[in-house]
């Protein structure tokens, strides 16, 4: 369900607002401050990625990339002839994506201007080390085709922010709002993934699901969708589609995303936890007054 309201609201969970011409100042205090997924229609409409990045391009250009799922190596020649003629029943392998930075850094300017989710780029800020960034892709690419979906209902890697851009194609969303964990099993050993299969839930199994609400829509081409951290999602394909998608730091989840990586060094290297903790906040501070400024 899509709502065209001009005004978010806080408990409108079941709708979301597709915005144009929106200023970043507007997208800041409308829908990034109180935390409120929103679709730009328009903020990718100068980028060069739009009607050149088709999965013809990919073929042409990088055909003999290969990326292994699920122990099988697949080329991308091959994968995207199967992504053109992929049926429920017939899928092309997915998720297959790809680090825009590692294997296609050529493609970077593609996508600007870049979409921010606050007055600084944090993801690139120069006091972020990117080592903190490990067990993400800020930057990627993913290429499927009707039938697929992604196979599990997530919040993203350390707590970062989300942002996705239909390049090519559309692509539907399942979104369920953080007040609504309790009814999605999240896993004791990674509490960033539920145990529920949204496509074909088990009730006996998981019973509170029958409570869990979602919202539901389609990202078209050239569409970009925003949404906080702590947001569950997932993905179905109805059409062969290309999304860039690109991670995204604020000071809202500075804090969460310090703190992940707090957790992940301690069982690592336990001596460097809580230096990082010091880091974070000094770091997280000094970004914090650099914006003010801005």
């Amino acid at each position: 369900m899509v709502s065209n309201q001009t005004q978010p609201k806080a408990d409108a969970v079941f709708t979301i607002d597709k915005r144009s011409n929106l200023s970043q100042a507007d997208l800041i205090k409308e829908y990034i401050e109180p935390s409120v997924p929103v679709v730009l229609t328009d903020a990718a409409r100068n980028w060069k990625a739009m009607g050149k990045l088709t999965p013809q391009f990919f073929k042409e250009n990088y055909g003999n990339l290969t990326k292994e799922i699920k122990g099988v190596a697949y080329k991308m020649a091959d994968v995207v002839d199967m992504i053109m003629k992929a049926t429920p029943e017939n899928q092309a392998p997915y998720p297959y994506n790809f680090n825009l930075k590692q294997y296609f850094p050529e493609l970077l300017t593609d996508f600007t201007p870049e979409i921010l989710y606050s007055k600084s780029d944090r993801i690139n800020h120069p006091l972020l080390p990117q080592f903190l960034l490990h067990g993400t892709t800020p930057y990627e690419i993913f290429l499927g085709g009707k039938g697929s979906f992604f196979p599990f209902l997530h919040i993203d890697a350390l707590n970062l922010h989300t942002q996705i851009t239909q390049v090519y194609g559309s692509k539907d969303f399942i979104l369920y709002p953080p007040e609504q964990t309790p009814y999605l099993y999240p896993n004791a050993n990674n509490a960033k993934f539920s145990w529920v299969d949204i496509f074909n839930p088990d009730y006996k199994k998981h019973p509170l699901f029958k409570e869990a609400k979602p919202l539901k829509f389609t990202l078209n081409e050239g569409e970009t969708l925003l949404f906080p951290t702590g947001w569950w999602h997932s993905t179905q394909i109805h059409e062969p589609c290309i999304s860039f998608g690109r991670s995204q730091l604020n000071a809202a989840n500075w804090d969460l995303f310090i703190a992940d990586n707090y957790r992940a060094l301690k069982k690592k290297v336990s001596v460097l936890a809580s230096p990082l903790l010091v880091y974070g906040k000094i770091a997280g501070g000094i970004i914090n007054r650099q914006e003010s400024l801005i």
